[in-house]
């Protein structure tokens, strides 16, 4: 992944992936880190300014979700709760119908 992340940097989807495939929480959050910031760069150039709908049903926001709900799993896990709280109210402010059911049906 990190060979096709080198060619595509701007692969959201790659990032979220190589955040599930981290040796550890710090690498995973490092790589779903990076994917989100990505996604938010994307999101603004597209005209996005800062609030409004990013809905799951889009493929083209899955990457971007998929990079945020990670970065929240890892806040939490490494003890950022607050971090970790910020993504999940962010995630529902994206998609109120968000769920993490839909990752576990994306994979």
């Amino acid at each position: 992944m990190s060979a096709v992340l080198a060619a595509w940097p701007r692969h959201l989807d790659g990032w979220a992936r190589l955040g599930d495939l981290g040796r550890d929480p710090m690498e995973s959050y490092a790589a779903y880190r990076v994917g989100y910031h990505r996604g938010l760069d994307r999101l603004r150039q597209s005209g996005w300014r800062g609030s409004g709908y990013v809905r799951w049903r889009h493929p083209t926001n899955r990457g971007f979700l998929r990079s945020l709900a990670g970065l929240a799993r890892m806040a939490a896990r490494i003890g950022e709760q607050d971090e970790a709280e910020r993504c999940e109210l962010f995630l529902f402010q994206l998609d109120p119908g968000w769920s993490e059911t839909l990752l576990e049906e994306s994979i």
